[in-house]
């Protein structure tokens, strides 16, 4: 049985997780873990300061199963199956050794799956005490007046064969950027609930919302009622890559990249459960995780009374949401997303004018048929308008070409150099000079004043309306007064 739970499907980083979750449940401030290189004799601790247990505590702690489920637990409670101490060390470590210390007793029983292996007989031996060799992990224990030490040895699922420092190191990296996101809110704050180190090295909280950004959008809290108590959501939408320096869009990619880190957040008591992906939410089929979507990102907190109409998992890694609440976050997720896709084609930009609220001219518009979809160029554009007005016998001739680029668009192209490069090519004379600018503008403003006789004030607010002179008001402000036509 212990060796088919070893296949549950625990990452390292989970596992610790799990173990942690036992030391917040225990009270404990601090938590320190304690990676210690050497080759296959290799190990892991994890220290907290929390209350302890004293011999019958323990005993019971070492038991798989010993909590019911379906039994009432206490609010703040982060576990349910009574089953994460040892399955997560069971999934990394052939040989776990606790030890805990309450009211100035010490206390150390441990698992050796070596040992339950070699047995004649069937039974489940729990044996007393450190391994030989291994008593020298356990003095970190008389730093704390109260706590507990979790011992992982015989590493066979970390350190495999071939396995090299660097690769340990490596890990410990993934680890801390796990551990940083799954704690983060009783990471943050001046005075936060827990303090979480890596061989010394404080860990500090990844939220994944960048909430105190200019540019992320976040909605207001909604509370959603459900026969397992009340669900808190708040819809984020980060901000583009172009709002972002180097280092703000590196750290924000998350353990997992920015397109794996999109979609729903499920919190159970603070403790981040389930980091990204749609829930299995979706019209007719499930949404899947796409580049137009990768800015969404959405907080959803559940009581631990909703464990089950929710589905947790051992793991705690997945969540499906009741019959109840489906529609409600369907629709919050769509409004989400949409909102996401529109900062990701636009580069972060808004699509309305900031004076009166009026759409925003556009050069191209998408046109939806029997057939699909095609895009045409707008020719009631200002600057496609003022061409075909002036042109004359030329008329024909520049339809003709505008046609030949409508039926020419690079689609695919586009597509697939937007999904392999992950970001939207740049419009709108991104990275040019304001010269550059200012020479196109120019042109436009002087027909809308010269020979059509619109006033400069009017043709200033025209331009400001119109794709893509929008993004440079200070531009449009600074074109002079110019005498109309006779």
């Amino acid at each position: 049985m212990i060796e088919a739970l070893r296949g549950l499907g625990y990452s390292a980083a989970t596992a610790l997780a799990d173990i942690i979750d036992n030391s917040i449940a225990a009270r404990a401030t601090n938590v320190d873990l304690t990676f210690n290189w050497n080759g296959s004799g290799s190990a892991i601790t994890i220290l907290d300061d929390g209350e302890g247990m004293d011999a019958d505590m323990l005993d019971r702690a070492m038991r798989l199963g010993e909590i019911n489920p379906l039994a009432e637990r206490s609010p703040q409670d982060l576990g349910r199956f009574g089953l994460g101490l040892k399955t997560a060390s069971f999934s990394q470590c052939r040989r776990l050794t606790v030890a805990s210390r309450r009211t100035g007793q010490t206390e150390c029983l441990r698992w050796d799956l070596d040992v339950i292996a070699a047995s004649t007989d069937d039974g489940w031996h729990l044996l007393e005490g450190p391994a030989e060799g291994s008593s020298h992990f356990l003095t970190r224990l008389d730093s704390v007046k109260s706590g507990t030490l979790v011992l992982w040895e015989h590493l066979d699922r970390i350190v495999t064969p071939g396995c090299s420092e660097q690769e340990f190191l490596d890990l410990i990296d993934r680890v801390q950027q796990h551990l940083a996101m799954v704690f983060h809110r009783f990471l943050a704050g001046p005075a936060p609930k827990l303090r979480l180190s890596i061989n010394g090295r404080p860990v500090s909280p990844w939220n994944p919302f960048m909430p105190h950004h200019p540019a992320t959008w976040s909605s207001p809290t909604e509370r959603i009622p459900t026969d397992a108590g009340i669900i808190e959501v708040q819809c984020h939408v980060l901000p583009h890559k172009d709002r972002l320096d180097a280092k703000e869009h590196e750290v924000m990619a998350g353990p997992d990249g920015w397109t794996s880190q999109q979609g729903f957040y499920v919190y159970r008591n603070e403790r981040l459960l389930v980091a990204g992906g749609w829930l299995g939410l979706g019209r007719g089929r499930a949404w899947t995780k796409e580049e137009a979507h990768r800015l969404a990102r959405i907080r959803l907190d559940i009581p631990n009374t909703a464990d089950a109409d929710w589905k947790i998992d051992i793991r705690k890694s997945t969540a499906r949401p009741p019959l109840c609440a489906r529609e409600r976050l369907t629709r919050l997720a769509e409004d989400t997303r949409a909102r996401a896709r529109k900062v990701f084609a636009h580069r972060g930009q808004s699509v309305r004018d900031a004076v009166g609220g009026d759409p925003i001219m556009q050069a191209w518009v998408a046109e939806h048929f029997s057939g699909g979809m095609r895009y045409r160029i707008d020719q009631d554009h200002p600057a496609v308008k003022a061409v075909l007005e002036n042109a004359g016998t030329l008329a024909p001739d520049i339809l003709a070409m505008l046609r030949v680029i409508q039926e020419t668009v690079p689609v695919q192209r586009i597509w697939l150099d937007t999904a392999e490069g992950r970001e939207t090519p740049r419009t709108g004379f991104a990275g040019e000079v304001p010269s550059e600018v200012h020479a196109v503008l120019e042109v436009m403003y002087r027909n809308l004043v010269a020979r059509k006789s619109v006033p400069p004030e009017q043709a200033r607010l025209q331009l400001l309306r119109t794709d893509p002179f929008h993004l440079y008001p200070d531009l449009v402000a600074a074109l002079p007064d110019v005498p109309a036509a006779p």
